[in-house]
């Protein structure tokens, strides 16, 4: 199999999901090229034929000419799966190049499973094997779930494309999100509830846990979801990443998206009556129980 993997670059940086997308080849034993709409200042570490255009020309953000630089490519390479990042960029590129190709296109996967695609459906809630139809693909990847275990290395024999500028689109730049009132990237310790606390009231012990550790307290999707606390106290891939000296995931099961967004924790302590959740496999300690028993144990010590 061949796949073209479609490299992201921002403000002049290679974004880190450049790395993904190759491991993500290698999970399907799979001969890769890699196009970079970006800077020869700041390539990938990446063994393969790199097509690189100029973003100085192309531009960081213009769909038309970004569609057209990958398809000169997908015409040379004759790939079977065109592989994107399931960010913004990903998001909007996917779409084109699928009418264009007229291919299916898989958005989000989180695993290979057996040679197919796995994707979240129902919120996360399930998941559901796709094996697409079509003589090309387009596939996106959920940030964080094709991390490779080591650093990525090697050097790409640079292909030069031209990128001649399209006049119908002007882009200005990038505008930062607002401020949350909870900004826990700066957090060095949070304590995050999940779906497992059980109810909304349940929250409190979680607030007072951190509070005894002197840190914040976060969240998972479905806590948020369910209205149980604020938007800006979500942790994830449609919350706010962050990197803690300590991260207590309180009856957090460890969906992709969640892991994405605290894999950068320094220590993991994981506490959940699931001694085979996925979040046990993150976690430096998973802590095997009923957490309405063991947090309040947990507080009153730390207390003392």
């Amino acid at each position: 199999m061949k796949v073209l993997l479609i490299a992201e670059s921002r403000d002049g940086k290679l974004l880190g999901s450049a790395a993904e997308l190759s491991h993500f080849a290698q999970t399907l034993n799979a001969d890769s090229a890699m196009l970079l709409v970006g800077s020869e200042s700041a390539l990938p570490a990446y063994g393969g034929t790199l097509y690189l255009a100029d973003a100085a020309l192309a531009g960081e953000f213009n769909p038309a000419v970004h569609k057209q630089l990958i398809l000169e490519v997908v015409a040379k390479e004759q790939p079977q799966l065109i592989v994107l990042p399931h960010s913004s960029y990903g998001w909007d590129l996917a779409p084109r190049l699928a009418v264009a190709l007229n291919a299916a296109q898989i958005s989000e996967v989180v695993e290979v499973k057996d040679g197919a695609l796995v994707v979240p459906t129902c919120n996360a809630k399930l998941r559901r094997t796709i094996k697409p139809t079509t003589e090309i693909s387009v596939v996106t990847l959920q940030a964080g779930a094709f991390t490779p275990s080591a650093e990525p290395s090697g050097t790409p024999n640079v292909v030069k494309l031209d990128a001649a500028p399209n006049g119908d689109i002007q882009f200005h730049g990038y505008e930062a999100a607002e401020a949350t009132a909870v900004d826990l990237s700066k957090a060095e310790i949070i304590v995050s509830a999940g779906r497992g606390i059980g109810k909304p009231e349940n929250l409190a012990m979680i607030e007072a846990l951190a509070k005894a550790l002197g840190g914040e307290f976060g969240a998972s999707r479905p806590v948020v979801d369910a209205e149980w606390t604020e938007h800006s106290r979500q942790v994830g891939t449609t919350g706010q990443t962050v990197s803690p000296k300590l991260y207590v995931a309180c009856g957090i099961s460890g969906a992709i998206q969640h892991l994405a967004g605290m894999k950068k924790s320094e220590f993991v302590l994981a506490i959940n009556t699931d001694k085979d959740a996925p979040i046990g496999e993150v976690a430096d300690v998973l802590a095997v129980a009923d957490l309405k028993q063991l947090v309040p144990i947990l507080t009153e010590k730390l207390s003392r």
